[in-house]
Parts: C-alpha cells; sequence; structure tokens
C-alpha cells in the first residue's frame, strides 16, 4: 500500500509541475485587453497581438480567454476596468496606450502586463529602464520616426516657416513627441508653437483657432486626436491646412502624409513576447523594450487634391498612396 501511495504522490507531483512550467498545456488562459479609446491604430496593434498568440498556440476561444475592455475615453473608467482584471485573477494583461498601461501598473506587481503604443515606457514609470524593464511590465514601443516625418515635410513643403504641434495636454507621450518635433522642425529651420486641447469637447474650438496662423499643423501619436481626426481634418481641409500625422491610421482620416511605423507589426511583435512569457521563456523584467521596423511612406491623394498640393513626383513613386 506504501508503495501506491508513494507513485501516486510522484504522479500528481509531476502533474503539479507540468502546470506550473509556463507551458499552457490544458490550461484556459485568461488575457484582460486594456485600451483607453479606440482608433485605427490601436485596432491594428490588437489584431497583431492575437495573430501573434494564436501562432505560438495560443487561440481565443480554445485554450485562451480574451477579455477585451474599452474606457471608451472616460479616464475614470481604466481603474474599474484595471481592478476587473485583478478581481477576475487575469494570467496577464496587454495594455495599449500610455493612460492604460499606467492605470494596470499602478493596481497590480504581479501579474504580467505587456505594453503596445507607449512612447517611451521609462519616462512613463513603468519600467526602471527600456534597456532591462525589472518590472512586471515589458512590451513594445511606438516612438514614431518624428526626424524622418519633418524631412518629409520639407520634401513636401519646402517653403513651410511655420508650425503648430497640436496634441491633447493630458497625454504624457505627446509632450515627449513634441520636444522631439521642436528639434527636428528647428534643424530643418521651421518655427514651432505647441497648441494643446485639455479634451475632445474643447479640441474643435482650438483647431478654429489656429486657422491662419501656420503653415501646417504636426500631430504626434497622441490618442486623443486620433480618435477625433476626422473632426479635426473636418476643419483644416476646409480651411486649407494641411496636417501631418504621426501615424498610418490618422494619415488615412485626413492627413497629408506621414513615415508610419506598422501598428500591426508592432503589435505582433508585443503578442511574441507575451508568448514567452506565457511559454515561461522569460520574464518581462528581463525581456528590454521592443521597437517597430522601419517607417513606410503614406501620402494621402484625397487630402492632398482638397488642399490643392502636389506631391514630388519621385516622392509620389517610392510612396504608399491613399486613394480612398
Amino acid at each position: 500500500m506504501k508503495k501506491y501511495m508513494l507513485a501516486a504522490s510522484l504522479l500528481m507531483g509531476l502533474i503539479m509541475f507540468a502546470g506550473c512550467s509556463g507551458d499552457s498545456g490544458n490550461k484556459n488562459i485568461k488575457i484582460g485587453i486594456i485600451e483607453s479609446m479606440e482608433h485605427p491604430a490601436m485596432d491594428d496593434s490588437r489584431k497583431g497581438f492575437l495573430k501573434a498568440l494564436e501562432d505560438n498556440g495560443y487561440k481565443d476561444g480554445e485554450n485562451l480567454t480574451i477579455d477585451y475592455q474599452n474606457a471608451q475615453s472616460v479616464l475614470s473608467n481604466l481603474k474599474t476596468i484595471a481592478q476587473k482584471f485583478i478581481t477576475d485573477k487575469a494570467d496577464m494583461i496587454f495594455a495599449q496606450g500610455t493612460q492604460a498601461s499606467q492605470a494596470v501598473a499602478t493596481d497590480t506587481k504581479e501579474i504580467p502586463i505587456v505594453i503596445s503604443a507607449v512612447t517611451d515606457p521609462e519616462s512613463a514609470g513603468l519600467v526602471k529602464s527600456n534597456a532591462k524593464p525589472e518590472t512586471n511590465v515589458t512590451g513594445a514601443s511606438d516612438l514614431t520616426p518624428i526626424k524622418e516625418q519633418f524631412d518629409l515635410i520639407k520634401k513636401i513643403l519646402p517653403d513651410a516657416k511655420k508650425a503648430a504641434i497640436f496634441f491633447c495636454s493630458q497625454e504624457d507621450n505627446s509632450y515627449i513627441q513634441s520636444e522631439m518635433a521642436k528639434e527636428a522642425a528647428s534643424a530643418l529651420g521651421i518655427e514651432t508653437e505647441e497648441v494643446t486641447f485639455s479634451s475632445s469637447t474643447d479640441m474643435a474650438q482650438v483647431v478654429q483657432s489656429m486657422i491662419g496662423k501656420y503653415d501646417f499643423i504636426y500631430t504626434p501619436t497622441d490618442n486623443t486626436v486620433a480618435n477625433a481626426m476626422p473632426t479635426l481634418t473636418s476643419i483644416t481641409l476646409e480651411a486649407k491646412i494641411p496636417v501631418f500625422a504621426g501615424e498610418e491610421g490618422m494619415t488615412r482620416s485626413g492627413g497629408l502624409a506621414t513615415a508610419s511605423i506598422s501598428y500591426y507589426e508592432l503589435g505582433y511583435k508585443a503578442g511574441e513576447m507575451a508568448a514567452a512569457i506565457l511559454k515561461g521563456e522569460s520574464k518581462p523584467q528581463d525581456m528590454p523594450i521592443a521597437y517597430a521596423p522601419n517607417p513606410t511612406i503614406f501620402l494621402n491623394k484625397i487630402a492632398a487634391d482638397k488642399l490643392g498640393i502636389t506631391f514630388p513626383a519621385d516622392l509620389e513613386s517610392s510612396a504608399t498612396l491613399i486613394t480612398e
């Protein structure tokens, strides 16, 4: 009898070890996805994240349960969502955007958090260092290629002298990008001014106040602007003011041109990192923040026609054209 009891104990020990090894096995993994608002870049990143998980053996509805929560631009909702994931004992949280990432990182130091669409995780207080997080947070930065974007602007508007850098004052990542934009513009002899708004409800009024003051408007990868881009460009296109945005989705919503990273690829990279954590191959503490590959140039022909702007032929021939 003792031999049978010993054998049973060993078997139980092996089963418990297998269940804690990091491999999903038969366990249903629960991942909470949190975003502060919806817009195309976030959608693309989320799709890339889920595809990477699927390619690594984690499929929603099979061995994976996804709890997707969006704060719908109400920032107080972020804490409620974060607490929900903690109460539900999520195995991992995928946080998109600086505000959403900060909300969950503040409330849990135990659940692994993989982020995307955060410009500088270190400056946002999410990690001790982008090179070595040493926290329960890692993921992919959407640091936009601002120098390349201003080089592109100069090619399209060679005589431009003054620009507004337009963003929401509530988004820390936009201040970081604004400083980078000022530096890039100054190197090209372009004077810049920061123009900010506090919420989407007062954005249109601020946009109206910029008419006639600037040769163009530059807006970084600001989530609030991205969400309200059609409102912005409905005003600027009529006023014949070009808007250069930080990424593809914003450009498709009326921006004139951009050098944009792929948010799908960014999300896919974050998904690969998440899979490595779930498999027990790595820990967030030791995983450096990842960055997107080389940008693609997008030119919006619809916006150009409305603005009466012609793109240089060599630029147009090598870019991705937005025609619908």
